[in-house]
């Protein structure tokens, strides 16, 4: 099996936990392809100016699309909601942490509560940027992209106090020490799928469809299917403010959600339990919630006047 990948530290490392585990577990031969993606030769662009959902995907699309590789592995928060026509999400294996970090300087253990007024936190994020606002609107947001190493760069520089990154990508990179605080996840609420993996196979594909399906783990599957579904009825993709996950208990799951306006300063929340065989609908009954308390607006608001580059 070809599998295709980002190049980045992050990417390869994920790429070769699911190749280790398609050799392993469905006894396949994989090699790794990288594949360069806008969103890795726009690094130091915003998101939303490089245009947000499928910066990370959409080569990777293609690259499956014409035969090139037979698997993609995709950081599953950087999934579109629609998928490509022709493709689908063959295996979620188990998710790791879902939650936001807050990275400070070395020997630096602070909290978001503690950091001082005006400290400048770093991120490229909609969403983490409402949420700072939000909880730390006497702090300053700067925008920040780039790979991890490149972030903790600009921090240990002085360019800013504090970053907020995925607490999953930090471990599999092997610098969760860097944490000094793992931001609580149903006040702080992560994005759609993160700590999640997708495998994506072309939906013909049987033979890849069938060796994949043995890194699935069923109740990431529902919950992250929840979340999407919860994007999707909000007509909200990856790049807005909006937190949601989802939960699962035996038989059950709970979902959590939110959205905010782009300065912090309205935050509407909603949260529901369900059966975990139907994600959908319980995805519906928490957007109904949301949308009924005003959601809509503000997503609208954001779409008509999304903050400038240098303020993500």
């Amino acid at each position: 099996m070809r599998l295709g990948t980002r190049g980045s530290a992050l990417a390869l490392i994920q790429s070769r936990q699911v190749a280790s585990a398609l050799e392993g577990d469905a006894g396949a031969s994989v090699s790794l392809h990288v594949v360069r993606t806008r969103g890795d030769e726009q690094a130091d662009d915003s998101l939303a100016r490089i245009g947000g959902e499928g910066v990370f995907t959409s080569a990777l699309d293609v690259a499956l699309l014409d035969g090139d590789v037979d698997v993609a592995v995709h950081s599953l928060k950087d999934l579109p909601t629609r998928m490509a026509p022709g493709l689908c999400v063959a295996a979620t294996p188990a998710r790791e942490d879902p939650r936001d970090a807050l990275v400070l300087p070395p020997d630096d253990q602070r909290t978001l509560a503690t950091l001082p007024a005006g400290a400048r936190i770093g991120t490229g994020s909609p969403r983490r940027t409402a949420l700072a606002r939000a909880f730390r609107p006497d702090c300053a947001v700067v925008p920040m992209r780039g790979n991890v190493d490149t972030r903790l760069a600009k921090l240990d520089r002085g360019e800013c106090e504090a970053l907020v990154l995925a607490a999953a990508g930090l471990g599999r990179l092997g610098l969760l020490d860097r944490a000094s605080e793992l931001l609580e996840r149903t006040a702080w609420l992560p994005a759609a799928g993160q700590g999640a993996l997708a495998v994506v196979v072309r939906r013909d594909d049987q033979r890849a469809r069938r060796l994949a399906a043995s890194l699935d783990d069923h109740p990431t599957r529902q919950a992250v299917r929840a979340e999407r579904e919860l994007l999707s009825l909000l007509g909200a993709g990856c790049h807005l403010p909006v937190g949601v996950l989802g939960l699962p208990y035996p038989g059950g799951l709970r979902l959590w959600a939110m959205v905010l306006s782009p300065d912090g300063r309205r935050v509407i929340r909603a949260d529901r339990t369900g059966r975990q065989t139907e994600p959908e609908r319980l995805a519906a009954e928490v957007a109904t919630v949301l949308l009924g308390r005003g959601a809509g607006d503000l997503l609208a608001e954001f779409r008509r006047a999304p903050p400038a580059p240098a303020d993500l």
